[in-house]
């Protein structure tokens, strides 16, 4: 969704997107934050201009929390607050995210509970939402949900591996692919833009936070590789246990030589039986 990471979120370019339309793509600059509640309203506002065309859509990705957030809404929760984000991101870089894991453990013992001491996303949320409320963002999640696209039928296929070391040479070969076509380059034009920062949601990505810290020589390119490659097999660790928890998902082997096929004809055999 972020205008200028390109590379890094392997997007789409211009051909396949003038072949196949695409939605949800570059909807934001960088330096703003964009939200899975966001997410939810916008992807159901295009489902159903697609279907008022006469069409279905497809959801692609991996951002399971996304999807969770549209298929079933989200709580109320504040938007983010730039202002509120740059004090913690300072606060933070003073005292480091273990004294900010304290502090919320002082307001919100529950969340804090389940949050790693050094999960800088996840904490300064929360104690965004507890600075701008006044109340704990436990006791937010504890209400009721939004609006969600509970009307439509929808036919979770999933891609899981049966051998983790095909998947993870992938993740490799994947992020290799990305440097060579430029990721340290896309991300030095990034960092020159004024409004930009390494606390930003967008530069917290994976593959983008490890070229920042690599381009501010705190580490060699090397370990920027290394980092980036395991940063992603974990991301990818964890999009599989979302996917497990899905009901109803159809599961096809990703290390199969037609995974993309089986996809295709789960697909065209599902939409056929709406």
């Amino acid at each position: 969704m972020y205008r200028g990471l390109d590379i890094g979120t392997a997007k789409p370019d211009a051909d396949l997107r003038a072949r196949a339309p695409h939605h949800l793509i570059d909807v934001v600059e960088p330096e703003h934050a964009y939200s899975a509640a966001r997410f939810g309203t916008e992807a159901l506002k295009s489902i159903q201009d697609i279907h008022a065309r006469g069409a279905r859509p497809l959801l692609v990705g991996g951002a399971m929390l996304y999807y969770k957030a549209l298929i079933e809404g989200l709580n109320p929760l504040p938007p983010a607050n730039a202002a509120v984000r740059a004090a913690l991101a300072q606060d933070a870089a003073r005292a480091g995210w273990p004294a900010l894991h304290a502090r919320l453990t002082a307001c919100d013992p529950a969340l804090a509970a389940r949050i790693a001491p050094h999960d800088a996303q996840r904490i300064q949320r929360a104690l965004e939402v507890w600075m701008l409320t006044g109340q704990p963002m436990s006791a937010l999640l504890a209400r009721p949900r939004a609006a969600s696209a509970s009307e439509y039928r929808f036919i979770p296929i999933t891609l899981e591996p049966s051998d983790r070391s095909v998947l993870h040479a992938r993740i490799a070969a994947r992020f290799d692919a990305m440097l060579e076509r430029g990721l340290i380059d896309e991300v030095m034009q990034l960092r020159a833009q004024p409004s930009m920062h390494a606390a930003l949601p967008s530069m917290r990505c994976v593959g983008y936070r490890q070229v920042w810290v690599y381009l501010e020589g705190a580490i060699d390119r090397a370990a920027m590789r290394d980092q980036g490659i395991f940063a992603t097999r974990q991301l990818a660790k964890r999009q599989l246990t979302w996917c497990r928890a899905l009901a109803g998902r159809r599961v096809i082997d990703c290390c199969a030589p037609d995974a993309v096929q089986q996809a295709a004809a789960i697909a065209l055999q599902s939409w056929d039986s709406v």
